[in-house]
């Protein structure tokens, strides 16, 4: 039973754990600062977004961020009851992603209440800059509704 709870409350708290350190990191280096050039196209610029993926929705943050929690207990309750190990730890994995967005919602500065802005701070300069949990959500999530089509699939053909 421990190892089931393990496969899914572990990858959440490393994925929420590494989001937030490096938001952190981000916010304390780079806060009014000019970008940061790495390599190729890759640099770190510091942004705040209020709205949802791509800055859309920038005037509906608190609804935006009731959303997200109510996406963090639909996804907890489901990792919680999935019996493949796989399946569960991606359930993790999504859940992080999840969790590190709504914990900036509710803790990082804003207009009141689930109005904080989300950290971004990877910017490619081709693509909205974006955060460790955006990174979750966008190889978890995929990965998890194809991992729960195979087993689907296989329940059915027996």
């Amino acid at each position: 039973m421990r190892t089931k709870i393990l496969f899914f409350v572990l990858p959440s708290l490393v994925v929420l754990f590494f989001d937030q350190l490096t938001k952190s990191i981000a916010v304390a280096k780079l806060e009014s600062k000019e970008p940061v050039e790495l390599f190729w196209t890759l640099q770190l610029n510091l942004i705040r977004n209020p709205g949802a993926s791509f800055s859309i929705g920038e005037n509906l943050t608190p609804i935006i961020s009731t959303i997200a929690i109510l996406a963090s207990l639909a996804i907890a309750y489901l990792g919680l009851r999935e019996t493949n190990l796989r399946i569960k730890f991606l359930f993790g994995v999504v859940l992080g992603g999840v969790l590190g967005n709504v914990v900036d919602r509710i803790f990082r500065k804003g207009d009141g209440f689930l109005s904080g802005e989300v950290v971004d701070f990877i910017d490619l300069q081709w693509w909205p800059i974006f955060n460790f949990a955006d990174v979750a959500l966008v190889v978890g999530l995929p990965l998890l509704l194809y991992g729960r089509y195979q087993v689907e699939r296989d329940l059915a053909n027996g």
